[in-house]
């Protein structure tokens, strides 16, 4: 028999009390309505023993929710399919910040919060597409889609979509609210119908003839190289794709963000699910399931979104800024007139 020192077997016990046991299961409160998800928990428990119990609603509702639920509430993660919507998070005092060394050093600062109350877990390119017989030359910044020759030919969606709210977001930071509300307002001016439908239906109407240019993050684009998206996948050949910005700041990023609430009756494990978020088997699934750009730097992507190419990435533009100027942004929206 091995024989411990008597101090060194006091120790031993006393870490052993002294370190919080994980629970057994955690609530995840979560506005992604992806079932490719449910794998992805499940690898989580497989790697830790932990359960994941996961309500699905819009971001809005699951912070009314934690607002209503207070101290008591049962969440223990939130995670927001885009940054904008955060903000009232942040303002209902519903998040706490998170310490993690693991997580600081996986995910660039541009990403996280500035005092760690949240952090990216996944990227979607807000792009330009266009139709390749109707378009020689496509617009190659986001501001240059408020010319004069894109009138009555642009197809984007309304104003209360998350992602078009992030994009104004970031340009009020970058050029100050006075410009964005120009642009805003050319975007208006250049719309080939009424903001209607999801990104894909904006694709749609490239292949349609309704628009010659659209506005859609990328993955909605790569999903038609999947299988048969109607209205979409028989027409892929014609629609080219821009990168905007490149020779600036880069392509906007809409971001996918994870926070631990501010009740949490597991902080340990709920740390221990956000870490595993940003892990190279959760990155890569998230590129190999959903088409999104991983959030940690250097994780391969999957061959339908490798096609699209190499890009610059806006990295200068906090993404921070897309959740503090969110009322902003609604704000000028409103004033123009974009529906």
């Amino acid at each position: 028999m091995t024989h411990f020192p008597r101090k060194l077997a006091l120790v031993t016990a006393f870490a052993a009390l002294a370190a919080p046991a994980l629970a057994d299961s955690i609530n995840v409160y979560s506005s992604r309505h992806y079932d490719s998800d449910d794998s992805l928990y499940q690898e989580f428990t497989k790697q830790t023993g932990i359960e994941v119990n996961r309500i699905e609603a819009k971001a809005d509702e699951l912070i009314a929710r934690l607002e209503a639920e207070g101290d008591n509430s049962p969440a223990d993660v939130f995670i927001a399919v885009d940054v904008g919507r955060v903000a009232r998070a942040e303002e209902a005092g519903v998040l706490q910040p998170l310490e993690s060394d693991v997580i600081t050093s996986r995910i660039p600062q541009h990403l996280r919060h500035p005092d760690n109350l949240w952090f990216g877990v996944a990227q979607r390119a807000r792009i330009i597409f266009y139709a390749k017989d109707r378009v020689e030359t496509p617009p190659a910044t986001y501001e240059s889609l408020t010319d004069e020759e894109w009138k009555g030919r642009i197809c984007i969606r309304s104003s209360s979509n998350i992602y078009n709210q992030s994009l104004l977001a970031s340009l009020i930071e970058v050029h100050g609210e006075e410009t964005a509300r120009e642009w805003a307002a050319g975007i208006v001016a250049n719309m080939a119908r009424p903001p209607q439908g999801g990104d894909t239906d904006q694709l749609r109407g490239l292949v349609s003839g309704e628009c010659d240019v659209a506005v859609a993050n990328h993955y909605y684009f790569v999903r038609g190289f999947d299988g048969n998206v109607e209205g979409l996948s028989d027409g892929m050949d014609n629609i080219g794709w821009i990168w905007p910005n490149q020779d600036g700041r880069g392509a906007h990023m809409n971001l996918t963000v994870a926070a631990q609430t501010a009740s949490s009756p597991n902080p340990e494990a709920a740390k221990a699910l956000l870490e595993f978020l940003t892990s190279e088997w959760a990155q890569k699934y998230f590129a190999g399931q959903t088409h999104e750009y991983p959030a940690v730097p250097g994780v391969g992507l999957d061959e339908g979104t490798a096609r699209l190419g190499l890009f610059v990435p806006d990295s200068t533009t906090g993404t921070d800024a897309y959740s503090r100027n969110a009322a902003k942004a609604q704000t000028i929206f409103n004033e123009v007139g974009w529906d």
